[in-house]
């Protein structure tokens, strides 16, 4: 299960992660965030050991959403040394993340 991540939680587990961080921005009452779930979930089980998988409600937790400037939802932001390198606003299919992710753990998709 990908981690859940708070205003409070967001530079511990983000920020000064040791390895790369997906991070979901999403809402409880979003459709194509309900849509994105299952896919963050796959690149999870594929990848936990080499990633972190997180998920912040920004309906709850909005300064982090606000300072990456996430207007629309789902956003999906991928950070490395603590810095935001990717972004997929909208729904995308696992095949486009695994390409991602692959290569930036250097793994072959």
């Amino acid at each position: 299960m990908p981690v859940v991540v708070t205003d409070q939680t967001f530079e511990d587990v983000v920020l000064k992660s040791d390895k790369p961080v997906i991070v979901d921005f999403w809402a409880v009452w979003c459709g194509p965030c309900r849509m994105v779930a299952p896919v963050m979930d796959q690149l999870e089980k594929k990848y936990g050991d080499k990633i972190v998988v997180a998920k912040v409600d920004v309906d709850k937790e909005q300064k982090y959403a606000a300072e990456y400037g996430v207007r629309n939802i789902p956003t999906i932001l991928v950070f490395q040394n603590g810095e935001a390198i990717g972004r997929q606003v909208g729904v995308a299919p696992f095949e486009v993340f695994d390409k991602a992710i692959s290569q930036l753990v250097g793994d072959e998709a």
